[in-house]
């Protein structure tokens, strides 16, 4: 089962955050069709937050199609990724975590390697307009 986490200074709303750990983890496969997700209760007491702002998150992921509450149970997760781009994970993942270890015995810190990948994966948001 998934676990939320928050990040205060991301400036990015709780149930948003939520919403997106949701996402994000329907595309790397960690969660599949079928797979429960906290219930409100137990989301509020490990995160501390007001059990509206989970309600919310939770009816976005049903706007969107991924998630749907069964009254009574929980709410379940109703999309999966595909095969085919689960497939592709393990492969790319260790790709990327070589190319992670090269950057870091080059001496690039994390801050760094964020940049790099950022600028990498935006190229067109990180021109700098003389």
């Amino acid at each position: 089962m998934i676990e939320f986490h928050l990040d205060s200074h991301s400036g990015l709303a709780s149930y948003l955050q939520i919403v997106q750990q949701v996402q994000r983890a329907l595309r790397l496969g960690l969660l599949r069709e079928g797979d429960q997700l906290p219930t409100v209760r137990d989301v509020v007491a490990r995160l501390a937050i007001n059990p509206n702002t989970v309600l919310k998150a939770y009816r976005e992921l049903e706007y969107q199609g991924l998630a749907a509450p069964r009254a009574g149970i929980g709410t379940f997760v109703t999309a999966s990724a595909s095969e085919a781009s689960l497939a592709a994970l393990g492969p790319l993942r260790r790709e990327l975590a070589g190319w992670l270890a090269r950057g870091r015995s080059a001496g690039l810190d994390d801050e760094i390697i964020e940049a790099l990948f950022w600028d990498t994966f935006h190229p067109a948001e990180a021109e700098v307009v003389a």
